[in-house]
């Protein structure tokens, strides 16, 4: 059995396919110089392969929940102005950049094949298939972000053989590689496999903080995300209610309204709370997304309110809660994730911000079942998830006034499609709900849905640049150290 230490690990990450650094992402991994001659070693080697960069920021910069707040009293930051505005977003190494999130998922990509390697070298039993199992799960959800955000989307019966990303299922132990992208179509087969095995693999597994692993729930609910992508609807059905059998998905929705609403300046901490059946899935990542999105010139501000807190289909809005940073209205902070500090020298006067953030929730799978009832033509079923979502996010929420109903939902958007009303509703209600968790830019990118963002020059005047659809855009490219070591970039 050969050694495996966390700097052979991570040697992919740091000497082949991204010949960048990231050295700030390993102080806090735990010693793996010893032999991975136990499943409890494993396990302790799979804690780093989840995500500990953020993709949130330059994700909503690039959607419509930011807006161009003009000159001012606001701080600058490249990754949200070239998000913004669309370009290519400098290659800082800040933990919230596109460079740095596509380093850290290869290092988690790294970690995952390392313990699959172990598994299959040794006779580990149940535990450690379970452990194998969770392996792939990770494996499979860091190549499905990456081509989710630096290729072009999954086309539903389409077209998918647009440059993907490298799918690595092999440990590296050369010094340099020669790496192909494959195609999005490829990906996705390899997805796949992975997570179908993956998932039968943990079947009765444990963990000491089951939140921040591959348990079962967050395995459907990645499961059900996948296939919504894939467009195989009855698939997002299957898994998606398999997350709560009982079929009671109310009851474990966040609490929007009570729980949440109640706890005020506490909310935050309920809201990333391990403890919470409503959170499938967290990770803890480097992130002072909140306080960046707020204070710069272009993230949240009084445009991004006027969409989170506008009427619903309901009739009422949604309860958000909300601070202003620095009291300035036009300084939007949405209080979801709680902020930490840490300086990892006493001496030093820098300070590392981290956070809790939820990869995967009921939330979000329940309106991916509702997504899938509609595309089948079950439009009583999806109505009866959307009145749910609405009932636990309205305040004061009467079913003789709130209730959804297709009239209504006709009525609302001005269509005569039913379909396309309910559709219209399914992805109003997530903007709203989900702003500042990544998600709007993974629907806009499926969905192909043209957006428009707003600039404002140093007179403000006003101007509207629009991502249409065949946009190229759309997609994030590809690390400047990716492409020298010989991957081709995105066209633009």
């Amino acid at each position: 059995m050969k050694k495996k230490n966390i700097y052979n690990i991570i040697s992919l990450s740091l000497l082949t396919l991204l010949l960048g650094s990231c050295k700030k992402y390993f102080d806090v991994n735990p010693d793996m110089r010893t032999e991975l001659d136990t499943p409890e070693k494993v396990g302790e080697l799979l804690v780093t392969a989840y995500p500990s960069a953020d993709y949130f920021l330059f994700a909503e910069l690039a959607s419509d929940n930011s807006v161009d707040k003009g000159p001012g009293d606001f701080s600058l930051n490249d990754i949200a102005r070239d998000s913004y505005l669309w370009k290519e977003v400098a290659q800082v190494s800040d933990s919230y950049s596109p460079n740095s999130y596509w380093l850290d998922m290869y290092r988690a990509i790294a970690a995952a094949n390392h313990a699959i390697e172990a598994v299959d070298e040794n006779n580990f039993g149940t535990k450690g298939q379970q452990y194998k199992g969770e392996a792939l799960l990770t494996r499979a959800y860091a190549h499905h972000m990456l081509v989710s955000l630096f290729s072009k989307s999954y086309q539903i019966n389409g077209d998918n053989s647009t440059p993907g990303i490298p799918y690595l299922t092999v440990p590296e132990n050369t010094a340099f590689k020669n790496y192909e992208r494959g195609t999005v179509a490829s990906v996705y087969e390899h997805i796949e496999k992975d997570l179908l095995e993956g998932i039968r693999l943990i079947k009765g597994i444990t963990y000491k903080s089951p939140k921040f692993h591959f348990n079962e729930q967050a395995a459907n609910a990645f499961a059900a995300r996948f296939y919504l992508f894939k467009g195989e609807y009855d698939k997002v059905i299957k898994y998606a209610s398999a997350i709560f059998p009982e079929n009671n998905f109310k009851q474990n929705l966040r609490p929007i309204a009570g729980a949440l609403k109640a706890a005020g300046s506490n909310s935050p901490s309920l809201f990333a709370s391990s403890q919470q059946n409503f959170n499938l899935l967290l990770a803890n990542v480097y992130s002072n997304f909140s306080s960046i999105a707020a204070s710069c010139r272009y993230g949240a501000g009084l445009a991004t309110e006027k969409i989170i807190s506008g009427n619903t289909v309901a009739g009422k809005q949604f309860y958000q809660y909300y601070t202003r940073f620095g009291g300035i209205p036009d300084k939007l902070q949405l209080g979801k994730y709680p902020t930490y500090t840490y300086r990892a020298n006493p001496y030093t006067t820098d300070w590392t911000y981290y956070t809790i953030q939820c990869l995967f929730s009921a939330d979000e799978a329940l309106m991916n079942r509702a997504e899938a009832y509609i595309n089948t033509g079950d439009y009583a079923s999806a109505l009866k998830d959307l009145n749910d979502f609405a009932q636990v996010r309205i305040e004061g929420y009467d079913a003789m006034l709130h209730t959804i109903t297709e009239a209504k939902v006709l009525s609302f958007y001005n269509t005569t499609d039913i379909k396309a009303g309910l559709m219209s509703t399914v992805m109003d209600f997530k903007q709203k709900a989900f702003a500042h968790e990544g998600i709007r830019w993974l629907d806009i990118s499926r969905l192909g849905i043209e957006i428009s963002h707003r600039q404002l020059n140093s007179n403000w005047d006003t101007t509207y640049e629009v991502l249409k659809k065949d946009d190229l855009r759309r997609v994030f490219q590809i690390p400047a150290s990716a492409a020298l070591s010989g991957l081709p970039k995105n066209p633009r």
